[in-house]
């Protein structure tokens, strides 16, 4: 199918054409219903209250209706009679839905409305007066031969501006197919048949320009609405064709005369009943139809070329960023190529990880051959020198200046030509693509190389991105690979902490055994120690372990901390513990192993602080409201003699510290970490007089009470 001609029946398809009422649809099937009778007719109208208006109108018009009292719908049926209601119906439904068609209100449709009521009631009567059986589907028909005419105006306005207003004959058809691909028979059966109306109705349409002679055995109403198209509009050329019409419909001039000296007047009072003002549509011009001359300026055609090669090359470029990996995309690069350009065979060389050389690849044609295939890119030769200075370039198997490698290449390929498309992105070349064609067809490369060249730009841009995208994936395994490597140092610097516990213990158990004291609670501690070594370790598989939504009571972790520290030797003398907890429960949404480790930490760093001596405190605040949530505030200080400034400035970064072993640096790292995961803040305060380092750790249900506050709030505005 032409290109232009699809274009047209898609815009057809797309335009917003209105839908056939469905009283008409309706009284379709109801007239096809031998048995149909009044009641059934008037159940139908009454369901439409538009069309029950218009009934009712007309049955009240002084044309019907002398009393002064007004008359209902069942009265009016009956005044009106069954054929003047059918007429009224379908002429209503018709017009309703000619005037919902797209530019119908910016158009003077005076002269069309004329046009195809007289070409329903010249149908209609000689229907009857071949006693045609449905002479309501003739009056139909003829209303609706030249609807394609409206549907090519709300189409194609612009283009059918000025032929809508031309006169209704065979040179319109002639102009309408030259311009739009497409006649308005063709374009109004189309559009009847989408609306499910009867079939032949839809030939009738198409067929009303149709010669006489190809009419012989058509379809009655065919021929009837050819003949009522040619009464109500012929001229003096169209005399022997009206009489063959004629003769096909079984009338004579004399009926012929009959029908069209009453369709004048039946013309006029269908319009007043209907309220169409046909007042000067007789005046109104009907000029030739009018084709302008097609466009035969070069410049044009080759930009509509170029323009055509930009939409290829767009969904060429979408096509090639839907491949997943280089293998995918270079086929689809090569099969491509191939079908845009009519190569007989394409592959892809890329430039090889040092530069110095083109490559075979994995994908494309020829691929085994082509594995370990090379061209050096500094030695001579002519698809090196297209790759180096990135230009298209076509080789002959004759060609002077062609390299071992070269040659091979065309022997490999089987060819007598090749275009070589350098691959330039970001002014690089990644590579070429060689196509294998006849000699003959070169010139014909050589007229498309803009588009070539596009294609080739659309090809490296793609693959610079799988290129990318290969590197990126690298760096994502060595950046997991890296935090598996910080994960380890970060358990081992836990794990140090429970060991050095288990190993003070073991030394007072061994003491209490041999004093034969009870060690029940130390064994209690030991097992605990160990199974916290145990949850360290296995928190190396899961780099994001999941939060956990346990209430832990903050007193508790607090009395089991210092339960550790004091049972050891690891706290001197010298330094004094103290707790301050308030009396009220102090419970927080998070996890007690987690709140220990942080308390093991920050006490384990304070005694560390105290050489000499001193107090370490760990109080409980009270509950802080920060931005709209619940805490809890727990407080961990000493009296040391505070942190350097360049110390505090990095606090919870990993740095390089004094102590001895690889793992140390990382402790408060790790309880920043660790508090983060409970959805909590710290922040650390530093003088002469001392450390102190404030944690926030969300109060037990923060999160459903901030909830609450939000929709109490949101339902006060």
């Amino acid at each position: 199918m032409h290109q232009s001609d699809q274009d047209i029946r898609n815009r057809l398809l797309i335009a917003r054409l209105p839908a056939m009422p469905q009283i008409l649809i309706k009284l379709i099937e109801h007239l096809q219903a031998d048995d149909a009778g009044m009641p059934e007719l008037a159940a139908l109208i009454a369901k439409d209250a538009g069309m029950t208006s218009k009934i009712l109108t007309v049955a009240n018009s002084s044309a019907y209706h002398r009393n002064t009292r007004a008359v209902n719908l069942e009265q009016s049926l009956v005044s009106l009679g069954t054929d003047m209601i059918k007429t009224l119906v379908i002429s209503e439904s018709v017009f309703q839905t000619f005037n919902s068609f797209p530019h119908s209100g910016s158009t003077d449709l005076r002269s069309f409305w004329k046009n195809s009521l007289t070409t329903a009631v010249l149908a209609r009567d000689i229907a009857r007066q071949m006693d045609y059986p449905h002479v309501e589907e003739a009056y139909l028909a003829g209303l609706l031969h030249n609807v394609g005419r409206l549907a090519l105006l709300a189409t194609a306005p612009k283009e059918y501006a000025y032929n809508f207003m031309a006169r209704d004959d065979e040179d319109l058809c002639v102009v309408e197919q030259r311009t739009l691909q497409i006649t308005h028979s063709e374009a109004g059966a189309w559009l009847i048949e989408r609306w499910h109306l009867d079939s032949f109705l839809a030939d009738s349409v198409l067929y009303h320009h149709e010669p006489i002679a190809r009419l012989e055995s058509a379809h009655p109403l065919i021929r009837i609405v050819r003949l009522a198209h040619l009464l109500g509009c012929h001229g003096e050329e169209e005399a022997q064709a009206l009489d063959d019409a004629a003769q096909l419909c079984g009338l004579d001039g004399g009926a012929l005369e009959q029908v069209a000296r009453t369709a004048e007047r039946q013309v006029e009072k269908s319009a007043a009943h209907l309220g169409i003002d046909l007042a000067g549509a007789d005046d109104i011009a009907t000029p030739p139809a009018y084709a302008p001359p097609p466009p035969v300026d070069p410049v044009q055609q080759r930009l509509s070329e170029e323009v055509r090669n930009i939409m290829l090359v767009s969904e060429m470029g979408q096509t090639f960023a839907r491949q997943h990996g280089e293998t995918g995309l270079l086929e689809s690069v090569t099969r491509s190529a191939r079908i845009l350009f009519d190569f007989d065979t394409t592959v892809v060389l890329l430039e090889n990880p040092t530069g110095h050389a083109l490559v075979g690849t994995a994908g494309g044609e020829q691929q085994q051959r082509l594995a370990e295939f090379s061209i050096p890119l500094g030695k001579p030769g002519l698809v090196a020198q297209s790759a180096n200075e990135r230009k298209l370039a076509y080789l002959g198997r004759n060609d002077a200046g062609l390299s071992l490698a070269e040659e091979q290449l065309f022997r490999i390929l089987g060819t007598d030509s090749l275009v070589c498309l350098p691959l330039v992105a970001n002014q690089r070349c990644l590579g070429v693509i060689i196509g294998g064609a006849p000699s003959w067809q070169m010139p014909h490369f050589q007229k498309r190389e803009r588009f070539l060249q596009s294609f080739g730009t659309q090809a490296a841009v793609a693959l610079e991105t799988a290129m990318s995208e290969r590197g990126h994936a690298k760096r994502q395994i060595a950046h997991v690979a890296e935090e598996y490597r910080e994960a380890s140092r970060r358990v081992v610097h836990e794990v140090n902490n429970p060991l050095s516990i288990i190993k003070n213990y073991l030394s007072v158990l061994d003491s209490k055994l041999a004093r034969r004291e009870p060690v029940v609670g130390e064994m209690s501690i030991l097992n605990e120690e160990i199974d916290r070594v145990g949850q360290l370790i296995n928190g190396l598989a899961d780099l994001q372990p999941t939060e956990t939504s346990r209430v832990t009571d903050v007193a508790r972790v607090v009395d089991d901390v210092l339960r550790l520290f004091r049972a050891t030797d690891f706290v001197p003398a010298s330094v004094q513990i103290l707790v301050r907890m308030q009396e009220q429960p102090a419970e927080i949404d998070g996890d007690a192993d987690m709140l220990k480790q942080i308390l093991v930490n920050l006490v384990k760093n304070a005694v560390e602080a105290l050489p000499n001596g001193g107090r370490i405190e760990i109080a409980n605040r009270g509950y802080v409201n920060r931005e709209r949530r619940l805490y809890l505030e727990l407080v961990v200080s000493d009296s040391g003699p505070g942190l350097s400034q360049e110390v505090l400035a990095n606090l919870f970064s990993v740095v390089r510290s004094s102590k001895d072993g690889a793992n140390h640096g990382l402790g408060l790292s790790i309880v920043h970490g660790l508090v983060k995961k409970m959805q909590g803040q710290i922040t650390c305060r530093s003088g002469n007089t001392g450390t102190a380092f404030e944690i926030l750790l969300p109060a037990r249900g923060s999160t459903s009470q901030v909830a609450g506050v939000n929709a109490r709030a949101m339902d006060s505005v």
